[in-house]
């Protein structure tokens, strides 16, 4: 319980109570009285919260993430107040503005299926930049940047974002590691884990070349997610040139990684690089034959835009990202640290290799991934190879 100053909760109950569901169940009692107020979990039917309060006083719940609460308040021992949360038409706010392009993607589908359910009047706080992607494809969700936050009050926020230190599991009930970024979303939001898709807009100039073509994206966030087999993306392009594709590059930036380390775009391919619109972006997916690359935002939109997915990553675990056949990990060298719960991530520790940082088998997980593996992948995909 803490003192009720300055924070007006946007719902009116009887009795000059004020309560409303914005980050966990928030209650608010006046003077005059001695209250007694109950916080309960519906589902699981368990109670959450229960103290006596001698005057005014403010309440909110331990946890933050989807939880479908019972308010009960007593006045002077008499109940005068029950309130079940319920979502339906209520204005409902969800935040994922901090996210990458990969965790909009992996969260937003999610959240439209927290929609559905509840059928809300539903806000998504997200980066202004992605905003094209979906305000077309979803016309009844309302997509908001940080200008708009404030200009409306929500019956309940949720926030469906990374939590890196919530060990006492107060924003979401599971570790995010544990659950994968294809998944955390669907925990957060009380929905049963599996991939839920979102619609991408794209351009619709249609075709951007007559030959046939595949996309890949060498670039990521960080070097513990390259394919840091020197030969690797070499050996790969001319191969798919000796096939007769066209390997154009669709990464942000030409030149990746830290000064340090710089790696410039794979050799051979064409040069599509640069701060495009993302609907553009979805344009050359729709038409690829398919897409190779590792665990970063363009391997989720390629996905979202329905192209197969090649994803050459030894970081991450499987889980950790949407279905795919195509996924490559070498299990024979280490792998999976990103979603080792004993292991914290440091994102500005642009070597981040917490288990071999400074030895020869430092980045071995996707420098032991080989062309030959990436190859006999490949080579799964229906219609690989056929063009006339």
């Amino acid at each position: 319980m803490s003192e009720h100053k300055t924070i007006v909760l946007t719902q009116i109950g009887p009795e000059g109570i004020r309560y409303d569901f914005n980050d966990g169940c928030r209650v608010w009692v006046p003077e005059g009285a001695t209250w007694l107020v109950r916080l309960r979990d519906m589902e699981t039917d368990t109670v959450l919260f229960m103290q006596e309060i001698a005057g005014s006083g403010m309440v909110q719940s331990f946890k933050r993430y989807y939880i479908q609460f019972e308010i009960c308040i007593w006045k002077n021992s008499e109940l005068i107040f029950t309130h079940v949360c319920d979502l339906r038409n209520r204005e409902v706010l969800i935040t994922m503005n901090l996210g990458g392009l990969g965790d909009h993607i992996a969260w937003i589908g999610h959240a439209i299926a927290f929609v559905e359910k509840h059928d809300c009047k539903a806000t998504f706080f997200i980066n202004p930049l992605l905003i094209p992607l979906f305000e077309d494809e979803y016309p009844h969700i309302r997509f908001i940047g940080e200008s708009d936050m404030q200009d409306r009050q929500y019956y309940a926020h949720y926030s469906v974002l990374v939590f890196f230190e919530d060990h006492q599991r107060i924003c979401q009930p599971n570790d995010y590691r544990q659950s994968g970024l294809a998944h955390m979303g669907a925990y957060i939001l009380g929905l049963p884990p599996q991939d839920r898709r979102p619609r991408v807009s794209a351009d619709q100039e249609g075709r951007p070349m007559v030959e046939p073509y595949v996309c890949i994206a060498a670039q990521a966030s960080g070097l513990s997610k390259y394919w840091n087999n020197p030969r690797g993306w070499y050996d790969l392009v001319r191969f798919l040139k000796e096939k007769g594709y066209k390997v154009v590059c669709i990464d942000k930036d030409r030149m990746g990684g830290p000064i340090a380390a710089l790696r410039p775009i794979p050799h051979g391919t064409q040069d599509e690089t640069g701060p495009r619109p993302l609907t553009e972006r979805v344009r050359w997916l729709k038409h690829a034959a398919f897409f190779v690359g590792t665990s970063s935002g363009l391997s989720w939109l390629a996905w979202a835009a329905g192209t197969p997915v090649v994803m050459i990553s030894g970081y991450t675990e499987p889980y950790n990202e949407f279905m795919t056949p195509y996924r490559i990990i070498n299990r024979n060298v280490c792998n999976g640290c990103a979603n080792d719960v004993n292991i914290d991530l440091r994102a500005e520790d642009a070597f981040f290799c917490p288990r071999h940082k400074g030895t020869d088998r430092m980045f071995e997980c996707s420098i032991g991934i080989s062309f030959t593996q990436v190859k006999a992948v490949i080579e799964t995909i229906p219609g690989f190879g056929e063009l006339d």
